[in-house]
């Protein structure tokens, strides 16, 4: 998809995401919101995130932030650790934040 098609699917994922949510359907709007995720992050450059570095998680209040080290990138997934988890396990690169200094 060209960037300008990924960014109308956006657009159109959050507007059904809107709808679910003022409906109470949760599971519609949380597969939306996945879904619109992904999308934002074919937007992004995967080059930009750096293995070995440190990012917030953005999805998270800032109350309950995490941290997520990136081991390595696989397309627009960063592999890697949350704080002090043991498992690897990956997230869209839409979700992570600037790097935590």
């Amino acid at each position: 998809m060209t960037n300008q098609a990924l960014t109308a699917e956006v657009a159109r994922l959050n507007e059904l995401a809107k709808k679910a949510e003022q409906k109470g359907m949760v599971s519609e709007f949380a597969v939306h919101e996945r879904k619109k995720v992904i999308a934002e992050s074919y937007l992004l450059n995967p080059d930009d995130f750096t293995p070995g570095e440190t990012y917030t998680i953005e999805s998270e209040p800032d109350a309950d932030r995490s941290y997520f080290v990136i081991s390595y990138m696989n397309g627009v997934f960063a592999w890697g650790y949350r704080d002090g988890d043991a498992s690897l396990s990956a997230i869209p690169i839409a979700l992570l934040g600037k790097n935590k200094t």
